[in-house]
């Protein structure tokens, strides 16, 4: 009898110390399977972001996203605007138009695909450029793993992403565009 107690015990420690569960430290934006529009104070554009999957539920994604304010030579936004939309279930790669860096997230799940629909809340600061762009490598690394973002250098930003969708996996990778922001107007403007 006490034999079959210990093996349930040990089960249940098993089941309970091995179960799927976002880290408890984070400020989660969503909840599984909800939409959300997150948008940076003024002044402040996106520098990080955190996303946890499970497949049980519905292999949605939380996600966290942390600003910082820009710096104090860029000025203020001089216009922001919702950009363009990706359809779930599609590969997608995107920059803000008009020069403009991300400062907010929107994103719709859509249960019949089990993905989700993004847009990025873009702000442009006077004429300034991009310059020194880099591609992140992918984030998450591996399908269904925790992802995490952070730009370490203060004077990069997010101004766009590329991502990919697995119809397998249900799940995304995204691959971050990082710039820098010339310090005077320039005239080029992106497409």
């Amino acid at each position: 009898m006490i034999l079959k107690h210990a093996y349930l015990l040990v089960f249940l420690i098993a089941v309970v110390c091995c179960q799927n569960y976002p880290p408890d430290d984070v400020h989660w934006i969503n909840l599984y399977r909800q939409g959300f529009n997150f948008q940076c104070p003024p002044g402040e554009a996106v520098v990080a972001l955190r996303s946890y999957f499970n497949k049980e539920e519905g292999s949605d994604r939380l996600w966290s996203f942390e600003c910082m304010p820009t710096p104090l030579s860029m000025g203020e936004a001089t216009e922001c605007w919702w950009d363009e939309l990706n359809r779930a279930g599609l590969e997608w790669y995107h920059t803000c138009s008009d020069n403009g860096i991300v400062v907010g997230i929107q994103s719709q799940y859509f249960e019949a695909v089990l993905d989700r629909e993004w847009r990025f809340y873009c702000c442009k600061y006077g004429r300034r450029c991009p310059y020194s762009c880099w591609m992140t490598n992918e984030v998450p690394e591996h399908y269904k793993e925790e992802g995490e973002l952070t730009i370490y250098n203060y004077g990069y930003f997010i101004r766009g992403a590329s991502t990919t969708f697995s119809g397998v996996d249900r799940d995304r990778q995204w691959k971050y565009i990082i710039c820098r922001m010339t310090e005077f107007d320039c005239d080029f403007t992106n497409l």
